[in-house]
């Protein structure tokens, strides 16, 4: 099922004094979370933001905050827009990370895994969460660990990283160490 509303982007700390926040924005350029019209919070609260600084993480400057401590309180807010404000997918392997969420996570035989319930980024890469019978599987969002995304049949298939295994003397050197 379609998310009515997508992610663009979380309000980061503020930058000055004068109210300017960083943004850590979604879209594929990281400075048109502007161009989206004003955006809104989970509790429907509308934001106008204003780039006044490019970058990976762009400074934004947001209608009525105007110091450091009204900037600092939205830190962490996440920032959505209608998936109608949003240009038309024309490739079908493109695809909203939002569009994820529920999708039935696969092996490579095809046995079920678990439902993705979250897809995350906290600045090192995008991964998916995925709820399993036996707990929370944490999987990279990349090519090697999801070579298929299915939406039309509803699925994905994930390839779990390799268990990691400490050689006998690496361990025994890191609780030297501690």
């Amino acid at each position: 099922m379609a998310q009515e509303r997508i992610l663009l982007g979380v309000i980061g700390r503020p930058h000055g004094v004068k109210g300017l926040v960083r943004v850590q924005s979604f879209t594929a350029d990281p400075c048109a979370i502007a161009d989206y019209g004003p955006l809104a919070d989970e509790a429907g609260r509308r934001f106008a933001l204003r780039v006044v600084m490019r970058g990976a993480m762009p400074v934004c400057a947001i209608d009525g905050v105007a110091d450091r401590d009204a900037a600092a309180r939205l830190t962490g807010t996440r920032l959505y827009a209608e998936r109608a404000q949003l240009p038309a997918l024309e490739d079908p392997d493109e695809f909203y990370r939002a569009d994820l969420i529920g999708l039935a996570a696969e092996d490579a035989e095809g046995r079920v895994l678990g439902r993705v319930t979250a897809v995350e980024d906290y600045g090192a890469g995008t991964f998916l969460e995925i709820a399993a019978d036996d707990g929370l599987l944490t999987v990279p969002f990349t090519r090697t660990s999801v070579p298929l995304v299915d939406l039309a049949r509803g699925r994905l298939v994930v390839i779990p990283p390799a268990e990691v295994v400490v050689p006998p003397s690496a361990a025994g050197e890191r609780e030297a160490a501690a």
